[in-house]
């Protein structure tokens, strides 16, 4: 019996070691699974840069779609690639996507936005979703569409009076160019009392800055006093405000005639016309 004591002290080792490889074995399967299997179960692929440049080659019917900000796109792109910003993407299929099964290659700066926007179009249900990363990484060509130059645009200040619409331009000081702006988002509405048979005066809903001087206001004239109210003058007067916009020759007449009337409206609706 005495010779088989090594052979099973040898046997008893062996089992031992083959025991503690498999309790390891064990531990490194129950860690953290891979990038790629993170995605995988996300619903959409992660792919090298690589990869994604040899996709960009087969004539497969395939989008590459940057989810940057318009701007940032416009500064430089993939060419062939679409701009659908991350931020416009929500629950339903983004316009410019129609088919679920079309192979979709997705990208942004840094890579942060491509994978936010990726998983957004599997939640959808989007099955071929491809992201791989950022621009910033991109070592293939990089192009700026050519974008003409647009005319500049001026506007003027319509006067809306219910059956007469009156145009005045703007002055060129802070007061008219603040008021722009709120007219820019969208028009208003302003009700009206008379005041000293010489003006129509009407509050806002907002307070303006103001560049009062001493100046006389005549027929034509749009005056701002004390920031948030606004004067249609059909008459004169002379006073510290300031002239936001005014209006000239027929204008000012139908100004005159329409603000000095015994018709005279009760309110004026205020908003911009754009043109070249």
């Amino acid at each position: 019996m005495g010779k088989y004591i090594p052979v099973l002290i040898a046997l008893a080792a062996l089992a031992a070691l083959a025991l503690l490889l498999t309790c390891c074995g064990e531990k490194e399967k129950s860690g953290p699974p891979d990038k790629a299997q993170d995605t995988a179960d996300a619903g959409y692929k992660q792919i090298t840069q690589e990869e994604a440049a040899l996709m960009m080659q087969k004539d497969d019917g395939h989008i590459i779609i940057d989810v940057r900000r318009q701007d940032e796109f416009d500064g430089g792109h993939i060419p062939g690639a679409v701009c659908i910003p991350n931020e416009s993407i929500g629950t339903d299929m983004p316009e410019g996507l129609p088919d679920l099964e079309q192979i979709i290659l997705v990208y942004c700066r840094s890579g942060r936005r491509s994978r936010e926007a990726s998983q957004k179009l599997a939640d959808i249900g989007y099955t071929n979703v491809y992201e791989f990363g950022g621009i910033i990484d991109w070592k293939g060509e990089v192009v700026k569409d050519d974008i003409p130059d647009l005319p500049k645009l001026s506007c003027v200040l319509v006067i809306d009076a219910g059956d007469r619409k009156i145009y005045a331009g703007f002055e060129d000081n802070p007061s008219a160019a603040a008021f722009k702006e709120k007219l820019n988002e969208g028009p208003v509405t302003v009700a009206l009392s008379d005041y000293g048979g010489f003006e129509k005066v009407g509050e806002l809903p907002w307070t303006l800055p103001a560049s009062d001087g001493e100046i006389t206001a005549e027929p034509g004239d749009i005056i701002l006093y004390q920031g948030n109210r606004i004067c249609f003058y059909y008459g004169e007067n002379t006073y510290n405000f300031t002239r936001i916009a005014k209006t000239g020759g027929a204008m000012a007449e139908s100004m005159k005639e329409v603000f000095g009337g015994e018709n005279a409206p009760a309110q004026v609706t205020l908003y911009l016309e754009w043109g070249e």
